[in-house]
């Protein structure tokens, strides 16, 4: 297949609705914060929807949205992934060294007169992505199978080291550089339930879809009658979840816009370097488009929820950490669709991995 015969063939696999994906994303985003900004005690009302700090609107709409994804997985290709090394080592490098290391420097860079601030921000970049980054991946037309397997890592390593690095970058790190400490109360627990809830439940939902369709009806049925069907509800599940997160915060976000500004440089700067050095380096390694697309959004990708709710509990819901959290997914949101439209047009640039061919 010619690259411009492949071009056409993804395009014309596009729904209208998938083609304009920036627009309905623009616009639940507006309509969460105006919901949050005109209805009185919205934001308090849905706030009270959760159990043990997790909201339960926001676990809705990831769950539909993480769900259609997840079962269009090739369960039976992850060993093609668990057998790249240049892969899952660039993933761990970047997810776990770089991306904390990154955002702490630009935290301090950008927010030095704002320590609630830049304590929020150092929290979002511990918190690696193991929901919203699947679709974001999945819309670039990344490597489905490389995605959940990096993601499950993620979740691993996040219930193991989130505690440990918040210690190291909120305490001995500035004390070794003369900078102001802090701390963070928060339980390997809690960390263990974000990952169980917003991966866990999809994930198996997905496997057991995916083995009893192809069981009952083949996988021919199962990609070609079964998927189509239920595709479009990820994309339903994400606007709900924007609508939902934004209407939750609308009111904090409008009414401070210029610490929002001063919040947003330095998310900005972190979402654009981590996903193009994660790209470049993918490139780099000749580790083939679909890869090199899942390894850079992978790694640009932070978990909103998690993030929050360590600021909240531990800062409170009025903090300037919470805020900073709220704002992650305010700039995280529109800038990685933005780069879903730059990974389709530097598409053209790479060959088909053998994996891909193989699909």
């Amino acid at each position: 297949m010619t690259e411009s015969t492949e071009s056409r063939s993804v395009a014309g696999k596009m729904s209208v609705f998938d083609r304009f994906l920036a627009v309905w994303i623009g616009i639940a985003m507006v309509v969460g914060l105006l919901l949050g900004r005109v209805i009185p005690g919205l934001g308090d009302a849905l706030s009270v929807i959760e159990i043990d700090n997790i909201s339960l609107p926001i676990a809705l709409g990831l769950l539909i949205m993480m769900y259609p994804v997840l079962a269009k997985v090739r369960y039976d290709r992850l060993d093609t992934v668990t057998g790249d090394r240049k892969l899952l080592i660039s993933s761990l490098i970047l997810n776990w060294v770089l991306g904390p290391a990154l955002m702490f420097a630009l935290a301090w860079l950008l927010l030095p007169d704002l320590p609630e601030y830049r304590t929020g921000l150092i929290i979002v970049g511990l918190a690696r992505c193991i929901a919203m980054v699947i679709i974001w991946n999945d819309l670039a037309c990344g490597d489905r199978e490389a995605a959940a397997v990096l993601v499950a890592i993620n979740s691993i390593f996040q219930v193991i080291m989130f505690a440990v690095l918040g210690w190291f970058y909120l305490s001995i790190l500035p004390g070794r550089l003369g900078l102001e400490q802090t701390t963070i109360d928060v339980s390997p627990w809690q960390i263990a339930e974000s990952v169980l809830i917003f991966l866990g439940i999809p994930l198996v939902a997905g496997f057991l879809t995916r083995h009893f369709g192809e069981k009952a009806r083949g996988r021919a049925w199962y990609e070609e009658k079964f998927l189509p069907k239920i595709g479009p509800w990820a994309l339903y599940g994400l606007l709900f979840t924007i609508v939902i997160l934004f209407a939750l915060q609308g009111e904090q976000i409008t009414s401070q816009p210029w610490d929002v500004v001063r919040i947003a440089l330095p998310l900005l700067a972190y979402f654009v370097l981590m996903w193009g050095g994660g790209f470049v380096f993918g490139a780099a390694i000749g580790l083939g488009y679909e890869r090199t697309t899942t390894l850079a959004f992978t790694a640009a990708g932070n978990n909103f929820e998690l993030a929050i709710a360590v600021a909240i509990g531990t800062f409170g819901v009025a903090s300037g950490q919470a805020l900073a959290g709220v704002v992650g997914p305010l700039i995280e949101v529109p800038v990685l669709v933005a780069l879903i439209y730059v990974s389709l047009a530097l598409r053209k640039r790479f060959t088909r991995s053998p994996d891909a061919v193989a699909s």
